[in-house]
């Protein structure tokens, strides 16, 4: 296949290692990469203790956007630590406030045709503006940080045809969760959407993001559009016209899949709790009573998003037993909608404003009463997410928000009976670059690390054993997500103490998960977790991976993983295997005692691991799909040990 398509003519330039083609490994070396606080102390971590300097040449940059609550010192710590980290290592700080990582890029530093790699799931946002942006670990992007590849499953790439355009009403969220609903039950790990067709030039660079950034619920390598006239307006109005380079595919393009999308089709849609693949019209759901309602994110937190919610809610008030909260995603979007007049008419509604962060998406703050229901624009509801175990949360477009808020109920804003609000993007950002640190050129002295004392080195569990004993802790379902392994929201203060925040794997699913599997480390004994389809999907948190290594999980057995989960697993030495069969699934039970008598041996030398279950005598094969460097990964103990036996790897 000649790769005259957008995703495999960047691959091509950046490749270093392997050949392009679906499935086959290959090693790349980023043009950027993004790294952000939830996981930016343990990046920096492993690149201490790889020992390596990192390498200059490559644009990098560290946004605080997380954990921005200071709910105790912790965060502040974190932040003091980061900026340091990034004068140390050279890199680029983007402060508290500025806003969130992935809308702040696309604003100052995209570029068309560039590949990024970010240590945070939802960094093909930026596909949005014609780049390709791939989610990793952390330590994985810690060993990109000095030079060495990055290797990944090259993807297949799916042509997703747009025709026509939007109806009035309708949103860039809106289509993204019919494509959602579409190949919600297809196989889409290994796979990359690339946006063509007439329908293209209709979309802003905004509405593309909000587009590629929710390809990740699908667990997609990554999503890109072209970059065209309309990518040049945004970038001129970004002040950074000359970065706004066109980028097309070649008319002989070739692609593995194929999509076709009517825009005009096309109508409101909502997600239902508790999966944003779980999808429907919006209409479907309406009448629904609301307690909250929460506008922002990166998915849906531009200026193009939130504008048509203050027109829409202009010189009205919100339902009164409604609590809007609305979140700018950027300080740049904020300035802007301030001085043309929009925040007075979010504020005038009742809406209440929030900082310019990740905040309500991951359960960081506003979280909705128990037992309520809250409508949201962010890309995921997963249960907990927004830090309520049994609340209920949907997700929908911010005009869908806007209607459903005045209406104190799901409602489509089709059915507002009125004109859909109108206006005119701006032909010049308020543009302030102020909380962006650059790197010092050239330092006096050696720069200190200022670390906390709840900064911890990431767990290292040395080489795996030539044969485990173990025992079955947890045996779950389908669709467990990074959140289900390990919640986020009031515990993400604890992401750069592994030790403490291992107290809560789990913890949502057997609250006694984390005493069970140290009692057992402690006897040597190693842990298992068995679960079902589309294991660990979600965000790219390496802690998922970390935390349970930290309590002695050495093998975690399932139907399937998602792609960034399942490399954090190998890379922290964790053992992803596979079941051949549901009826292999079905032979396990919680409490069982495995044993894997030759696992190191046989992931050398054969496909398949021999599991046998003590308990009933019962002993059947397990697959690795592991390729030869995974393999050696695995048996050193994780990425780190493995580098450190072959520093010019």
């Amino acid at each position: 296949m000649a790769p005259s398509n957008l995703i495999y003519s960047i691959l091509e330039k950046n490749l270093v290692s392997g050949r392009l083609g679906p499935g086959e490994e290959i090693g790349v070396r980023a043009d950027q990469m993004l790294i952000q606080d939830g996981t930016g102390t343990m990046v920096f971590l492993h690149l201490g203790l790889l020992n390596q300097s990192r390498v200059k040449n490559r644009f990098a940059i560290c946004y605080v956007d997380h954990n921005t609550l200071g709910d105790g010192p912790e965060n502040a710590e974190d932040h003091r630590f980061l900026r340091s980290a990034c004068a140390k290592y050279k890199l680029h700080y983007s402060r508290a406030g500025n806003g969130i990582g992935h809308q702040v890029h696309l604003e100052r530093f995209a570029k068309p045709g560039a590949l990024l790699l970010g240590a945070d799931s939802h960094v093909p946002t930026l596909g949005g503006a014609g780049m390709l942006a791939i989610g990793t670990g952390g330590v994985e992007l810690a060993a990109a940080l000095t030079g060495a590849p990055h290797y990944f499953d090259c993807p297949r790439v799916m042509q997703v045809t747009l025709r026509s355009k939007l109806k009035p009403w309708v949103t860039a969220k809106d289509v993204i969760l019919h494509i959602i609903g579409l190949l919600a039950d297809k196989d889409t790990v290994g796979l990359a959407l690339e946006y063509t067709g007439p329908g293209v030039a209709s979309l802003s660079v905004p509405q593309r993001a909000t587009i590629t950034n929710m390809g990740a619920e699908l667990g997609l390598t990554s999503s890109i559009f072209p970059s065209d006239a309309r990518t040049r307006t945004f970038f001129n109005a970004q002040g950074r016209g000359k970065d706004a380079k066109l980028f097309k595919p070649a008319k002989t393009a070739e692609y593995h899949e194929f999509l076709e999308v009517d825009l005009s089709k096309v109508v409101p849609m909502v997600a239902l709790p508790h999966s944003p693949l779980n999808v429907k019209p919006v209409r479907e759901v309406a009448g629904q009573k609301l307690d909250q309602v929460a506008v922002g994110s990166c998915t849906n937190g531009s200026y193009e998003d939130l504008v048509p919610v203050a027109l829409c809610l202009r010189k009205r008030k919100v339902h009164s037993k409604v609590d809007m909260i609305v979140a700018p995603a950027t300080r740049q979007v904020f300035q802007t909608m301030l001085a043309k007049g929009y925040i007075a008419d979010l504020s005038q509604a009742g809406c209440r404003l929030a900082e310019s962060a990740c905040g309500f998406c991951i359960g960081h703050g506003h979280a909705p009463a128990r037992g309520s229901v809250s409508l949201r624009t962010s890309n995921r509801n997963y249960r907990g997410r927004s830090g309520t175990a049994d609340a209920e949360v949907y997700l929908a477009s911010p005009l869908t928000a806007a209607a459903s808020a005045l209406r104190g109920e799901i409602c489509d804003p089709r059915d507002l009976k009125r004109p859909a609000p109108r206006f005119t993007a701006p032909k010049r950002y308020v543009i302030d670059d102020s909380l962006i640190e650059k790197p010092p050129k050239a330092a006096r002295k050696p720069v200190e690390l200022l670390r906390g004392p709840d900064i911890m080195d990431p767990p290292n569990p040395g080489p795996l054993p030539a044969s485990l004993n173990a025992e079955v802790l947890i045996c779950l379902g389908d669709d467990i997500s990074t959140d289900d392994i390990l919640p986020a929201g009031r515990w993400l203060k604890h992401r750069s103490n592994v030790p403490e925040y291992a107290k809560h794997v789990f913890a949502n699913h057997a609250p006694n998960f984390a005493t069970r599997a140290l009692e057992n480390k402690e006897r040597e004994i190693a842990n298992i977790v068995v679960a079902g389809e589309r294991y660990g999907q979600g965000s790219s948190r390496e802690h998922a991976a970390m935390c349970p290594l930290h309590l002695g999980v050495r093998v975690v057995v399932a139907k399937s993983f998602e792609r960034i989960h399942f490399a954090n697993l190998i890379n922290h030495g964790v053992v992803p295997l596979r079941f051949l069969d549901d009826h292999s699934y079905d032979r396990i039970r919680e409490d069982d005692y495995l044993e894997f008598p030759w696992i190191a041996r046989e992931l050398r030398k054969s496909e398949t691991v021999s599991l046998r279950n003590t308990d009933t005598g019962v002993e059947f094969k397990v697959k690795h799909g592991l390729t030869r460097r995974q393999i050696a990964i695995v048996l050193a103990g994780g990425l780190r040990n493995y580098i450190a036996e072959r520093p010019n790897s």
